[in-house]
């Protein structure tokens, strides 16, 4: 299957699966001390300005742009770049450039917007469901105090603000609009593959992965009740 074929169907995917879903997180109706986690709680401007700098200059986009370049290497993508250690440092560079303005791109926008972009562990059971909340995450947010689910435009936006702005301040000027909607087609799948990371890798709060990122992506009800956990 064509890339731009799969970023359709995962497109197609999210909006259906949005739809139905009124509110996301909503007060409970008894006391039942089980349910009152499911409370949605917004992150303050504190945790998302943590969020940022981790999500932006942390271990994953390092790793992830050392992982891209490799295989650009072995690709010789762009072939104007030499091969050798030199031309994989560019390589990693211009990866870690493109995660920087995606990133950026994306927490500016939804602090305009006031949506909330960053990752909520499902509360559900079961492989599907889970696979399904990772995948209708990377193109939706949270919006108002209840944290109902919405599609987000910059989630959307933002992993081609990052490949239009390497096509046009540091790529081989052959590369076009065209290449960077290509490679903003990339991104975003990577955006999927990361969720699906936070969804099954990380384990709780005192996870390995929790304690390298202490405000890590937690479901509501772990950010309620951190110490339950």
């Amino acid at each position: 299957m064509k890339i731009r074929h799969l970023v359709l169907f995962l497109l197609a995917l999210a909006f259906l699966t949005a739809l139905p879903r009124v509110k996301a997180q909503s007060p409970p109706d008894s006391k039942d001390a089980s349910q009152t986690s499911a409370i949605y709680v917004p992150p303050t401007q504190k945790t998302k300005f943590h969020h940022y700098l981790f999500d932006t200059f942390g271990p994953y986009p390092i790793v992830g742009a050392a992982f891209a370049a490799g295989i650009n290497q072995a690709t010789r993508t762009p072939p104007e770049w030499q091969q050798g250690f030199e031309g994989y440092g560019q390589r990693v560079g211009s990866a870690f450039g493109i995660a920087m303005v995606s990133t950026t791109t994306r927490y500016l926008l939804a602090q305009a917007l006031q949506e909330d972009t960053l990752y909520y562990r499902c509360q559900c059971k079961g492989f599907f469901p889970r696979l399904g909340h990772a995948v209708v995450s990377t193109f939706t947010s949270r919006r108002g105090e209840d944290g109902h689910r919405a599609f987000s435009f910059p989630a959307l936006v933002a992993p081609y603000a990052g490949t239009m702005t390497a096509v046009y301040a540091w790529y081989p000027g052959r590369y076009n609009a065209s290449d960077g909607f290509r490679m903003g087609n990339y991104t975003l799948l990577g955006y999927a593959g990361q969720n699906l990371a936070l969804e099954f890798v990380f384990g709780g709060p005192h996870s390995l992965l929790s304690r390298i990122h202490k405000h890590g992506h937690r479901a509501p009800d772990d950010q309620a009740n951190p110490d339950q956990k």
